[in-house]
């Protein structure tokens, strides 16, 4: 699992817990050890592409194998990726 420094353990950036995102952006899940977080572990380190917003958190589709699923993940817990064409 991954591990904070010193200095940022126990606290949050609230940058990055009101960050936004425009539909069809490319995210990567990134869990913040912080905050409990309400999706599986195994989500550590996949990417998706945001759908939609609930409330305020996202709706991201991740490819899983062969199937297409969707997951609520609050923005805390994302981080935005640049694609490469």
């Amino acid at each position: 699992m991954k591990k904070k420094q010193v200095r940022t353990k126990g606290k949050l950036q609230l940058s990055k817990y009101f960050q936004e995102f425009v539909k069809g952006a490319n995210v990567a899940v990134v869990r913040e050890l912080a905050v409990q977080a309400s999706f599986p572990k195994r989500l550590q380190g996949k990417t998706g592409v945001i759908e939609s917003k609930r409330g305020k958190a996202y709706i991201i589709k991740i490819n899983d194998k062969n199937k297409e699923k969707r997951f609520l993940i609050e923005p805390i817990h994302l981080k935005k990726i640049k694609q490469t064409k």
